[in-house]
């Protein structure tokens, strides 16, 4: 009899809900698990971004100046609305910067929610320190305003300059309005009267991705969940949570997983970063590394003419140019890995450097010592 009828027998009176919790607490992993709503999204549970433009006031002398034609336009067009007239050629923006506002509404917002939005200047406003953003629409993809902001700025650094000298701190062309968007127009979407929700894994690997079906229609009791592909999974919602999804999905994102993913070695020759998977082994091989050091110095002689040299004589200069080799004589050592820290035990008997040791791993790699993905970014 399949699991989940028994645990309904056992765990009578209790709600669906409270069965589902019990069993993922009954069924939990290793310490190497992690949960599925760390490796994975779910579709229906997303944020929107949302854009505007609009203009901060108040500053310092630091705003966008008479070169940003955009802002002079902007600030014209705004005071006709209020019934101002001005002379364009009389306007001087110096405390006054053109914005681009953003923020994410997420897709269970309801209208009167705040949220936070970022200020970034698009003129070449020096600070938008001190300013205050005037009431901007937000509107998203789909040309709909579905927020309004507005408020003072909260910049996380700051900026002094004189005559001969300058002094700045982080970045102060983007600033922060903590809570100062409110959403006006929610989307448009009922989150508990979906009838299939697909799994997103950020991984693709087909053995974790069929670990993740066998987990989740143990926990339900059938064959709800299938696999599309490697990082892709489908689950019809079962008839007992339709239109009630909250307790079925808060229990899916609790589920441990243990992601199996293909041995890789990840190289960033910039900074000589070397990052080795658990998976990664190593062939029985050996290895000598030595270093090639070459050091070129150039030096000038002056050459003078004697106290009896004709008058056509020249002082010159000669050029003189000194070259040293070295070239580390370091051992053959045998390495091999059947495990990381075998293998990490293996490299450091070497005794070669992280930029050595890129070196290393792509001369093995084309041996076919190196049981691994090198990827070099």
């Amino acid at each position: 009899m399949r699991f989940a009828a028994k645990m309904n027998r056992i765990t009578t009176g209790l709600t669906a809900a409270a069965v589902l919790l019990f069993i993922v607490l009954m069924q939990a992993q290793t310490a190497e698990a992690v949960r599925l709503k760390d490796i994975s999204s779910f579709s229906g549970v997303r944020d929107n971004d949302l854009v505007g433009y609009g203009l901060v006031v108040g500053l310092s002398g630091t705003g966008d100046g008479t070169n940003s034609a955009f802002t002079i336009t902007s600030m014209i067009n705004m005071l006709e609305k209020m019934g101002v007239q001005v002379d364009r050629s009389s306007i001087k923006p110096k405390n006054v910067a053109a914005v681009m506002v953003t923020a994410k509404m997420p897709v269970s917002a309801r209208p009167g929610a705040p949220l936070d939005v970022t200020v970034s200047s698009i003129g070449d406003s020096k600070s938008l320190f001190g300013g205050v953003l005037l009431l901007t629409p937000l509107k998203g993809i789909d040309g709909k305003v579905y927020a309004l902001a507005q408020g003072a700025l909260t910049v996380g650094g700051f900026s002094a300059q004189g005559e001969a000298s300058s002094a700045s701190k982080n970045v102060v062309t983007v600033a922060r309005i903590p809570s100062g968007a409110t959403i006006e127009r929610s989307v448009p979407f009922d989150f508990n009267r979906q009838r299939k929700i697909t799994i997103n894994l950020s991984m693709s690997d087909f053995g974790t991705t069929m670990q993740v079906v066998k987990r989740i229609n143990g926990v339900i009791g059938g064959s709800y969940a299938n696999a599309v592909d490697a990082s892709t999974v489908d689950l019809n919602i079962p008839d007992n949570f339709r239109g009630n999804m909250v307790p079925l999905m808060a229990a899916l994102e609790d589920l441990e997983i243990s992601p199996d993913t293909k041995a890789k070695v990840v190289v960033d020759e910039k900074t000589g970063t070397v990052v080795l998977g658990r998976n990664v082994r190593l062939t029985k091989v050996a290895i000598a590394h030595g270093n090639l050091q070459v050091v070129v110095a150039e030096s000038a002689d002056v050459s003078q003419p004697g106290p009896f040299a004709p008058d056509s004589a020249e002082t010159v200069t000669t050029p003189e140019t000194a070259i040293d080799v070295q070239e580390d004589n370091n051992r053959l050592m045998l390495v091999e890995g059947a495990t990381l820290q075998e293998l990490v035990d293996g490299l450091n008997a070497i005794g070669a450097t992280p930029r050595d040791l890129i070196s290393i791993l792509r001369t093995m790699k084309v041996a076919g010592a190196l049981h691994a993905e090198l990827e070099v970014i």
